[in-house]
């Protein structure tokens, strides 16, 4: 198949069957040229599918496909559901993993006992990347463009409190751009999200006076317009003047993004800030023999340099699967995700944070412990 046309087939897949027909693009796949994977990667075969978090499309289609090109007879298939249709689907026992922006909350875990051979589902960090707050405004946006921003202005602007480009507030922080009079369009996720989760968390952590809600995976208030997905939200933003609205950098394109206020300073959302970020930021306490690594972000960090706005996405899979082929395929896919080289994979195609160090040795740790037999 022409290399246009797998590329077209991989920018609108938004279904099991779509993801399908990307097998038949044979070697179109990311460059692989770091060492072999650490997954053993021999001997894995059969059909798999995966759910979830649409903003780590982009990273499970490059490691699908270096995966899938060191193992021909496995075919994987990714839904970009979102965060909570890709947990849910899951918990039915439809799919082998799940891709999940949120932490798994206790009745879900308690729910995966019906799906799982013994023990509960368990959920690790595989891919970290800042969440942008992007914006469409003419004559300011473009790519690496960015507006000064507070945690108290992106809290008002998201709670419609603010409603220009010329606010005082935003004039304030940015006193040499010449910001129009443009009214403010908020766009924001009409899906159970696990970046609306984030995003709220931070709004949250960082602006607890001027954001009355509770972080949460479903958008709190009726300002703006909703969007489905990620690639929903991009699309709104682009259609617009004056637009605003939250996705993983990697979508950014030419639109502007905020640098956000920490501490004294103000800091672009990249991937190395993001990393600092989640690495400082301390692990949630589990009972003891729990196989969960779930990372407590510091959303109000005020540490210099590091990027607020994070997004820390996991992958939920059982200890033990009641098919045991389905438990040989996700120990080794999840190993080869959590690699160097699986990390590097995901770097280099959408610019996100390679896990390393502590945090990916216990992810590995608990991966290793999913029975093959």
């Amino acid at each position: 198949m022409h290399s246009t046309m797998c590329k077209r087939l991989i920018a609108v897949v938004s279904s099991f069957a779509m993801m399908a027909a990307l097998s038949a693009c044979g070697d179109n796949t990311p460059a692989d040229t770091t060492n072999a994977s650490k997954g053993k990667s021999s001997g894995i075969s059969g059909e798999f599918h995966g759910a979830g978090a649409s903003s780590q499309q982009g990273a499970v289609e490059a490691w699908i496909a270096t995966y899938q090109n060191k193992n021909r007879n496995a075919k994987i298939a990714y839904n970009p559901s979102g965060s909570g249709a890709g947990v849910s689907t899951f918990l039915t026992g439809a799919t082998a993993w799940a891709g999940t922006d949120a932490p798994l909350n206790d009745q879900q875990i308690e729910q995966s006992k019906s799906i799982c051979k013994s023990g509960t589902a368990f959920d690790v960090p595989v891919y970290v990347s800042p969440i942008a707050v992007m914006f469409n405004l003419k004559g300011v946006s473009g790519q690496d463009k960015h507006l000064n921003m507070d945690a108290s202005v992106i809290a008002r602007i998201f709670d419609g409190k603010i409603t220009q480009w010329n606010d005082d507030a935003i004039k304030a922080e940015n006193p040499k751009v010449n910001l129009p009079a443009t009214p403010i369009t908020v766009v924001h996720r009409s899906d159970k999200s696990g970046t609306t989760n984030n995003f709220t968390s931070y709004l949250k952590a960082a602006a607890p006076n001027d954001w009355g809600y509770e972080a949460q995976e479903n958008w709190p208030n009726e300002v703006g317009q909703a969007a489905k997905g990620t690639d929903g939200v991009v699309s709104s933003i682009g259609q617009a003047d004056g637009t605003i609205g939250y996705a993983d950098l990697a979508k950014a394109g030419n639109f502007g993004t905020a640098s956000v206020k920490v501490g004294a300073d103000y800091v672009a959302p990249a991937a190395d800030a993001a990393a600092k970020t989640v690495n400082a930021s301390p692990l949630r306490a589990m009972p003891k023999g729990s196989k969960r690594v779930v990372v407590n972000v510091d959303y109000a960090t005020a540490v210099a340099g590091n990027y607020p706005i994070v997004s820390s996405s996991y992958a939920v899979a059982c200890p033990a699967y009641k098919d045991a082929k389905t438990g040989v395929f996700v120990r080794d896919w999840l190993g080869y995700v959590l690699s160097e080289n699986g990390q590097k994979i995901a770097a280099d195609n959408t610019g996100s944070a390679a896990l390393g160090g502590a945090l990916t040795k216990k992810a590995l740790k608990s991966v290793d412990v999913i029975q093959t037999k």
